[in-house]
């Protein structure tokens, strides 16, 4: 591809390079090097001028240092006179801050993005937002892609006659029925209140469960502490079986070990929008590769196509990659 740039933050450059591995171009380096007085400083150490620069940074901890460095890239990009500056943020954390539900409170979903756009940002591509109006707090456009496609291609193994897809709550209720229709399952959804960051409760499954298959769907899994709640509520209903997936596998304070603890859990799955550290990884993890949908659209955008009819598209099934012993099947 001519007059593309791919340039990686330190946040997850494995993906960068499988991105750009699909795209059949180099991953241009970066440097970021820090001054005496700890402030961080970023050069891109490829040609810009004129081109289509893609950055790639999701915000994972330490999220305000790789908050720090794309705004860096983004002004070191347009300093460069680059032709257009795309940020591929596969996960934007900041998201979870999307509504004033007390006083004086901030707004880092909207903040944060008005710093991209600020910085130089004229095209966002992230995926799986943690609530749909986080769309519109950005001024540029943004492609906001879902994992539905490869996480469909990655459960389509497994006999799907008698399952159930739950969301953890309600508010996730509507893409948890789009993925079922996808995989021609049922869908059912928790009844949750949240008290706390890490405390929600969990009263009811509204939806048929006992007997059947069930995948636990949400967009993330942090902490555990909703995904553990709702465990608990659905083995009083006696489903046969139960997967967890999500598509950002934060995976905070041992929540995948405490996961992974549940007898009944069969399979963990998630996407590799965010790095799983090796050393976290266990026998039931599956961390399922969204680089080749991601590359798709940078080349879409770049070539000006339609990055909408990724969502009509066939998907041939995603690269897997696994966590342990026996991690390519159950």
């Amino acid at each position: 591809m001519r007059d593309i740039a791919v340039f990686s933050g330190s946040a997850h450059p494995e993906l960068a390079s499988e991105l750009c591995a699909h795209l059949g171009v180099p991953l241009r380096p970066t440097r970021v090097s820090r001054f005496a007085n700890d402030c961080l400083e970023v050069q891109l150490q490829a040609n810009c001028r004129e081109r289509d620069v893609f950055l790639v940074q999701p915000l994972v901890r330490p999220v305000q240092e790789h908050l720090v460095e794309l705004l860096l890239m983004c002004d070191a990009a347009r300093g460069a006179s680059a032709g257009r500056i795309t940020v591929v943020m596969p996960h934007y954390s900041y998201a979870r801050s999307d509504k004033k539900d007390a006083p004086r409170i901030s707004m880092g979903g909207r903040l944060v993005a008005d710093l991209m756009v600020a910085a130089g940002a004229r095209r966002v591509l992230t995926m799986a937002l943690h609530a749909p109006q986080v769309h519109g707090f950005f001024s540029v456009p943004v492609d906001h892609l879902h994992a539905h496609r490869e996480l469909a291609a990655h459960f389509r193994r497994y006999d799907l006659t008698s399952t159930t897809v739950v969301s953890p709550d309600l508010g996730n209720a509507k893409e948890a029925a789009a993925f079922a229709r996808l995989i021609g399952a049922r869908v059912a959804a928790g009844a949750k209140q949240r008290y706390a960051d890490d405390r929600v409760s969990i009263s009811a499954v509204i939806g048929d469960v006992t007997g059947r298959d069930v995948i636990v769907l949400d967009d993330e899994i942090a902490k555990g502490s909703t995904v553990l709640e709702l465990l608990e509520r659905l083995r009083e209903m006696g489903p046969r079986s139960i997967r967890v997936a999500c598509t950002h596998g934060l995976f905070a304070a041992g929540a995948l070990k405490r996961l992974s603890e549940q007898p009944d859990v069969l399979e963990i799955v998630c996407t590799n929008t965010v790095p799983v550290p090796a050393e976290e990884h266990t026998d039931k993890l599956r961390i399922l590769s969204i680089a080749p949908a991601l590359a798709e659209a940078v080349r879409r955008i770049h070539n000006g196509e339609s990055v909408s009819a990724l969502f009509d598209a066939p998907c041939t099934g995603p690269a897997e990659r696994g966590g342990g012993a026996g991690s390519y099947g159950s």
